[in-house]
């Protein structure tokens, strides 16, 4: 981590507006809620015209509350350009639209987000685009995989059901030796405990409707990378596809990325707490959390990240019935597919193979109680801790 991405400076970008003359000193930047931008004569049109990226003339292109969201971002994650879209799915498939070509080859880590896996492994083929899906714990498994036409490694670290790490050093050293991109999820992370830019990765996505936004109310996605990458994105992928980010929305994030910092301190540390309390319990087989020393990539957990996220799984040697009993006895946790906001989420993955995997995400309640509600539940089902 370089020394202009600290903590504190993180602290400082997310919370520090400089003075703004041109709304009248307002705290916030106003949500500019227009489609267009018109302009006094023909010269000014032609110039904005002549540089999209740089000039304000439709909200599809540029929006000026996103734009101050997006510069936020990019300084968060060490990039020089970011753009936001109306969903982490939209940022995804234009930032690997924007790298690819017929014909080429894709190497992704089989436990990326599963829409993800989705647009790849079976959107893409009609595009005659493979992809090769690899365990990612090893960069000896993506080496392997590395094909002549291979033109982007994929990566999720951690990912957000087994919380499994990739070495994003090493493999983006690997994607530059055999002229390849790098793309990575890092919406478990967060910019706040993570930068993988920083360790050459060439663009970084989020899903905003997680942590970032933080509360629940707001569904968005953001690219980031350098004016490089971000250029032919921008231009084409972003502007050709739609799937911009509106004003209101953006108006939203920001609210939530203001104290970004806080919550991720407050989820790291009730996370570990509850993730502690289960893997004392003689029924969990195995609790996924690359926090505790017993994960087996800790190491390079702590190498790689400055903190950790509240989303992570167990393994219970208990049936599948008795464990859908103990979720409906909790009273602090709800069932969702999503997560990031201030409530507690828990949901069961009827797949797993053999014991019973359950994700569990602990939000902002105090973490006592949420390990006296798990404790109650099991409880009243006649399960002992």
């Amino acid at each position: 981590m370089t020394d202009s991405l600290t903590p504190q400076k993180k602290r400082t970008i997310v919370a520090h507006d400089k003075h703004d003359e041109r709304h009248f000193g307002a705290v916030n930047v106003p949500v500019y809620q227009n489609s267009l931008f018109t302009f006094p004569d023909m010269d000014h049109f032609t110039t904005a015209m002549s540089d999209l990226r740089n000039h304000h003339v439709y909200t599809r292109g540029n929006n000026p509350t996103v734009n101050e969201l997006e510069k936020k971002l990019a300084r968060l994650e060490g990039g020089e350009a970011a753009k936001c879209f109306a969903s982490g799915m939209a940022a995804i498939t234009a930032a690997i639209m924007s790298v690819i070509r017929s014909g080429d080859h894709i190497i992704c880590v089989d436990q990326a987000y599963g829409p993800a896996r989705e647009f790849m492994g079976q959107y893409l083929r009609k595009f005659s685009i493979t992809t090769s899906f690899v365990d990612g714990t090893s960069v000896d498994n993506i080496r392997a995989a590395v094909q002549p036409n291979t033109r982007l490694i994929y990566l999720e670290s951690p990912s957000s059901m087994y919380f499994q790490l990739q070495d994003i050093g090493a493999c983006a050293k690997l994607a530059k030796d055999i002229g390849a991109f790098t793309i990575i999820d890092n919406s478990w992370a967060t910019p706040y405990y993570q930068n993988p830019l920083l360790m050459g990765v060439d663009m970084v996505v989020h899903s905003m409707s997680k942590y970032i936004s933080g509360h629940s109310d707001a569904v968005g996605g953001v690219v980031v990378g350098s004016d490089a990458c971000m250029e032919k994105l921008i231009l084409n992928e972003y502007m050709l596809f739609g799937g911009i980010m509106s004003a209101q929305i953006a108006a939203l994030v920001m609210r939530g990325l203001r104290t970004l910092p806080v919550r991720m301190e407050r989820h790291h540390q009730t996370g570990l707490q509850v993730a502690e309390y289960l893997q004392s319990l003689p029924f969990v087989v195995k609790v996924n959390h690359p926090g505790l020393p017993e994960h087996p990539q800790h190491e390079l957990a702590i190498r790689q990240m400055n903190g950790f996220g509240s989303l992570f799984s167990f393994e219970a040697d208990l049936p599948l019935e008795t464990m859908k009993r103990w979720i409906k006895e909790l009273r602090l946790f709800r069932i969702g597919v999503s997560w990031g906001g201030y409530e507690s989420l828990v949901l069961i993955n009827q797949d797993h193979p053999s014991k019973v995997l359950v994700r569990m995400y602990a939000g902002l309640e105090d973490a006592d109680d949420i390990i006296a509600d798990i404790s109650s539940a099991f409880a009243k089902i006649g399960v002992a801790g």
